[in-house]
C-alpha cells in the first residue's frame, strides 16, 4: 500500500494525513531543536551571557562604592551640623570664594 502511494497509484486519505501530521512533528522538533541552539538563550549564547553578566557585575560593584561615597557626602552635610571642610569646598567650587592669603594654583 505504501509503495503504490509512492508510485503515484491510489493513495490513502489516512496516510497521507498520517504522513502530513509526522512531517509537522518533525519540523516543529527541528526548530525547538535550533532554537535551543542557536536562540537568545540557547547554548551558542551561553559564553556571550556569561560575559554580560561578569560585566555588569563590575559595573554594579563601582556604582555602589560610587552611592557609599555619596551617601557618606550627604552625611557631612547634614543641616545640623555640617562639617567645615566641605562647606569651605563648596564655597570655593560653587561661588569661587577664596580667602585672601590663598594662592589658587590650576593644574592640567
Amino acid at each position: 500500500m505504501i509503495l503504490k502511494a509512492m508510485r503515484g497509484g491510489n493513495s490513502n486519505p489516512k496516510l497521507v494525513g498520517k504522513s502530513l501530521t509526522q512531517g509537522l512533528a518533525l519540523a516543529c522538533l527541528l526548530l525547538m531543536g535550533g532554537l535551543a541552539i542557536a536562540g537568545p538563550s540557547g547554548l551558542l549564547a551561553w559564553s556571550e551571557n556569561n560575559r554580560l553578566l561578569a560585566e555588569r557585575q563590575k559595573e554594579l560593584a563601582q556604582l555602589q562604592v560610587e552611592r557609599q561615597e555619596l551617601r557618606n557626602r550627604v552625611a557631612l552635610l547634614d543641616p545640623k551640623q555640617v562639617d567645615p571642610d566641605i562647606a569651605g569646598e563648596l564655597l570655593r567650587s560653587n561661588l569661587n570664594v577664596v580667602h585672601p592669603d590663598e594662592v589658587v594654583m590650576l593644574l592640567d
